[in-house]
């Protein structure tokens, strides 16, 4: 596995990209001061997309329908999670854009050869705010163990 969007799986049969690209941009704009330069001030992120891009070989890797997957997966308009197979965790993202071109065709117009381009742009805050606080989720869960283990132990 190369890649995850929500439950769609990039790898050999499927989309097996040769780049991804993450572009993440950062606000800075500067405020004007009389005699001295201006100064720029920190606001925050601005946006961050993912650029996967690549080409099908259908006799060999995914085709047709797998890239039809990803452009059902956009049409719904939800946000997925996008996960790498080393384990990193990019976040909430949304599908902006696929782009096809299909060449070397067989002789009934399917191609041979499909050049693809995937744009994602990411919607969540933070990782930490994808998972809220880990450390309440974990007392939750300690206070939900402990309110059955008394219920069991009336029950025994």
């Amino acid at each position: 596995m190369m890649l995850t969007l929500g439950l769609f799986v990039f790898q050999l049969q499927t989309v097996p990209y040769q780049s991804l690209q993450r572009d993440v941009d950062y606000r800075w704009p500067a405020n004007n001061r009389i005699g001295l330069r201006p100064l720029p001030q920190f606001l925050g992120v601005n946006e961050e997309k993912i650029t996967l891009s690549g080409v099908l070989m259908p006799e060999i890797t995914g085709g047709r329908l797998s890239l039809m997957t990803l452009n059902l997966m956009a049409e719904e308009g939800k946000a997925w999670p996008l996960l790498e197979g080393s384990g990193t965790i990019y976040g909430m993202f949304v599908v902006n854009s696929v782009s096809e071109t299909h060449t070397e065709h067989f002789s009934n117009g399917a191609a041979r050869r499909i050049e693809f381009t995937l744009t994602l742009t990411r919607v969540d805050e933070s990782l930490a705010a994808m998972f809220g606080d880990m450390k309440a989720q974990a007392d939750g869960l300690l206070n939900q163990a402990g309110g059955l283990t008394g219920q069991l132990g009336g029950l025994l």
